[in-house]
């Protein structure tokens, strides 16, 4: 699908680099030639360097000045950073009518304030470079009103994602929008992928009767987003911007 070293010279910054989807899209673009540095929570971080091109960094994507930091220190380490992949996440499963305003704040915090910073750090650089590629993640829950059916079994409410996070999902799809759109004149594009449901460690609750409605059959993997990751983070995808890529095995498109 893509030439061995398209990447060669590239440096990216994967947030979330430590999670399932996120150490996919890390190793998928080392393994086309890009200097990865893969940030994330210090808990959730293993080995500082894998020593495959990809280097692991702390980052909290809620602290505006941990942002900045990790972005100056990557900057400083290798002189240029052209591809920000945020995939930095945590779901939210239950009722609208249960959601806390500690729960609420904490999704929209990491998913959509978290997303926005790392975006607005890398900005002026890669203005500077009259080049860069940012991939947002965003979700089918950000388009779709969510996968549970409460009317037919209110327990599909209690264990799928809810209203927080397709809240916050549907705003990172909007920011994606207006970036596209501000910063598309720098040689900069802007897109979404919006994965449906994905085989990982924050999925395991999810309904099998869910499950059994995507189209295809099964849930998606981790290496089929990586792949929709790397297609919008090409130097030949200068004219796809604005986009949020459904990658969800037919479970929904527009």
């Amino acid at each position: 699908m893509f030439a061995p070293d398209f990447l060669s010279g590239r440096v990216a910054l994967v947030t979330g680099g430590a999670g399932g989807i996120g150490s996919a899209v890390a190793e998928a673009l080392a393994a086309h030639g890009a200097q990865v540095v893969a940030a994330d929570l210090p808990s959730r971080l293993g080995a500082t360097d894998t020593g495959a091109g990809i280097e692991h960094v702390p980052l909290d994507v809620t602290d505006a000045a941990d942002v900045r930091a990790c972005v100056a220190g990557v900057l400083s380490r290798h002189a240029r950073l052209d591809i920000l992949v945020n995939v930095a996440g945590v779901v939210s499963v239950g009722s609208a009518q249960q959601l806390t305003e500690k729960e609420w704040d904490r999704v929209i915090d990491i998913n959509l304030k978290g997303t926005f910073l790392c975006c607005q750090s890398v900005i002026e650089t890669m203005k500077q470079q009259q080049f860069g590629r940012i991939v947002n993640f965003g979700s089918v829950l950000g388009k779709n009103g969510g996968n549970p059916r409460p009317w037919i079994d209110v327990a599909e409410q209690e264990r799928a994602g809810n209203v927080a996070y397709g809240v916050s999902k549907a705003g990172v799809h909007i920011m994606t929008s207006y970036l596209a759109k501000e910063l598309a004149a720098f040689g900069i594009t802007v897109n979404a992928v919006a994965p449906g449901p994905v085989a990982s460690a924050m999925t395991t609750s999810f309904p099998k009767v869910l499950r059994d409605l995507i189209p295809v059959g099964r849930m998606g993997q981790a290496e089929e987003i990586a792949s929709a990751v790397l297609f919008l983070a090409a130097p030949g995808s200068g004219f796809t911007t604005g986009e949020i890529l459904d990658v969800n095995g037919g479970l929904w498109s527009d």
